[in-house]
């Protein structure tokens, strides 16, 4: 018989004894087991309403990551369980061969929404996946171009794609080491990341960083030779950075050398899409089509697990003709018609209730608070963002812009500060990102903002900065 899971109000024995079974038979991503035991942890979330959400004891916390950046029309929409429910009522999978209604209607609105000539759509079941069809789709799309010596992927330095085979080894960032899963994948190039405040290249204004970094992706095809140049992936802001912001010439540039030397341009939304960055997608403020655009997690505000790999008309029509040209790929459960009703339902309620523009005002809003917090504060060095993608930046001293050594533990010691005031809030060390719901108000921002001004104080009092 199935055990019945205990809510907020049982007795703690309860709450006690799912701890241990996690514990015991649970791998909690990014955590590791006797560090949590010692905390009494993992903290079980049972209920979750518009941006907070409540352990198994009954405390509150503001999300200040959206969940994994992707709740973005806030948790507890009854509107999308119903319509999932609506689904599974009618069908919940479909012969092989086929396909469903909500399936190609979601196809459709994506083609509806997304820039320039984005028209076909690979469903999958998240982000990770999405990476890796979109890598398939440019190598498989260049042999159908008869250039199949194309195999090389250029992504950027301290970015993120995902945690599956090719997508391990895109981007990369010291968080999330890599060792463990060696060897690489062959044909993997890094460019620089377009990141005004620590530019690799010296670049000292943002438009400078921006313009050194977008010739860096040039002199890497060069290098490497044009013929042997697959496509460059990148997100419009990278979050592992940060969030790094690049300045207004990157974009524009990086669209032009794909054209120029015939890589596809491989846009990864799967954090900023869906209004994460004050657009329906962030390439939108540099107002450029990629060839290729990656998405999941805001797709259902995380809901039901789906992502997508679109293309252009371009890219899709080498695939249209006949069976010798067809994308042999195949994911169990993409495009699944109950996900598919959810994320209908779900961009249905971004664009009514004007969830896009709120990201964008109240982004505005936050980005204001954080610099009030970086001027009281000497221990941030930078206060950066777009839309309700933010980050404070910490350093041990402005001018020379040094990082903390990992001995101050800043991330550990500022997550237990903002835990204990009711903020679900991780930073990972040097940076303290935010991504809250896209539903946030003015006063739960105010609320999170003076929770991190007081932590951030006793921190530097801990750390010597200021008596």
């Amino acid at each position: 018989m199935a055990q019945r899971i205990p809510t907020q109000h049982e007795p703690a024995m309860d709450a006690q004894q799912l701890r241990q079974a996690a514990l015991d038979h649970l791998f909690v991503p990014m955590r590791e087991p006797s560090e949590m035991a010692e905390k009494g942890e993992p903290r079980i979330i049972v209920e979750g309403h518009g941006v907070m959400v409540t352990d198994i004891n009954g405390k509150e916390y503001i999300d200040c990551l959206a969940g994994l950046w992707l709740k973005n029309i806030g948790h507890g929409r009854r509107e999308v369980a119903d319509a999932a429910y609506q689904q599974m009522l009618k069908l919940t999978y479909t012969p092989m061969g086929t396909t469903t209604v909500p399936t190609i209607q979601l196809s459709e609105k994506l083609a509806q929404i997304t820039p320039g000539s984005l028209s076909r759509t690979f469903f999958v079941s998240g982000g990770s996946e999405a990476v890796e069809t979109a890598v398939k789709l440019a190598r498989a799309y260049h042999r159908r171009n008869g250039e199949g010596g194309r195999y090389k992927i250029i992504s950027r330095k301290f970015s993120y794609h995902g945690a599956t085979g090719v997508a391990t080894w895109l981007g990369g960032n010291p968080v999330y080491a890599r060792q463990d899963f060696e060897p690489a994948y062959p044909g993997m190039v890094y460019a620089p990341q377009p990141l005004p405040y620590r530019c690799e290249l010296g670049g000292r204004t943002p438009s400078e960083c921006a313009v050194k970094c977008a010739r860096a992706v040039e002199e890497l095809i060069l290098f490497h030779g044009p013929e042997t140049v697959c496509a460059v992936i990148a997100e419009p802001i990278a979050v592992p950075a940060g969030p790094a912001v690049p300045g207004d010439e990157y974009w524009p540039m990086l669209r032009e050398i794909c054209t120029k030397y015939g890589a596809l341009l491989i846009d990864d939304e799967v954090i900023c899409g869906f209004g994460r960055t004050g657009k329906m997608f962030g390439i939108e403020h540099w107002g450029v089509e990629p060839d290729i655009m990656t998405v999941a997690k805001g797709l259902t505000s995380g809901y039901l697990p789906i992502g997508a790999a679109i293309v252009s008309k371009r890219v899709a029509d080498s695939f249209v003709g006949n069976e010798k040209v067809m994308f042999r790929h195949l994911i169990t459960f993409g495009g699944h018609p109950v996900s598919a009703a959810a994320a209908l339902k779900n961009i249905e309620i971004l664009e009514q209730e004007k969830l896009v523009q709120n990201s964008a005002t109240m982004g505005e809003y936050l980005l204001e608070q954080l610099q009030d917090i970086k001027e009281r504060h000497p221990i941030v060095g930078d206060a950066r963002g777009r839309g309700l993608l933010a980050c404070l930046e910490l350093v041990k001293d402005r001018g020379t812009r040094e990082h903390w050594p990992a001995e101050a533990a800043l991330g550990k010691r500022l997550t237990q500060k903002f835990i204990d005031r009711g903020l679900m809030l991780r930073p990972p060390g040097d940076s303290i990102s935010l991504s809250p719901p896209l539903c946030i108000n003015r006063s739960e921002i105010d609320e999170i903002c003076h929770v991190m001004d007081r932590s951030l104080g006793e921190l530097e009092q801990e750390l010597g900065v200021r008596k």
